[in-house]
């Protein structure tokens, strides 16, 4: 059995790291992270999360007559931002998760 002042002392850890995780997933919501393919002429911007919030086609990425190479691009760009995006929340989050048992 845990003494009880041990108990406070957990739920004020437990309190302050779930603060904590609230706090840097905010911060993660509100980061813009970039990837780019083809030599950077295309580059997608996603949020922290992970979402697509900007797109970035330079002029010579536009062939009408090979739409192909410039959708193969674009999804190159979207993953490259999203690998990135998942690394830095990775990076923050692993410490957090790792107190709490979850799997970054």
């Amino acid at each position: 059995m845990i003494p009880e002042g041990d108990m406070s002392g957990l739920m004020a850890q437990a309190q302050a790291m779930q603060q904590q995780l609230l706090q840097t997933q905010q911060e993660l919501a509100e980061m813009r992270v970039d990837g780019s393919s083809g030599g950077d002429i295309v580059t997608a911007t996603v949020s922290g999360a992970g979402e697509l919030i900007g797109l970035v086609i330079k002029p010579e990425a536009v062939d009408p007559e090979d739409t192909e190479t410039l959708a193969d691009l674009i999804l190159a760009a979207v993953r490259d931002a999203n690998g990135r995006a998942q690394a830095v929340a990775a990076a923050k989050l692993g410490p957090l998760a790792g107190g709490m048992g979850l799997p970054f």
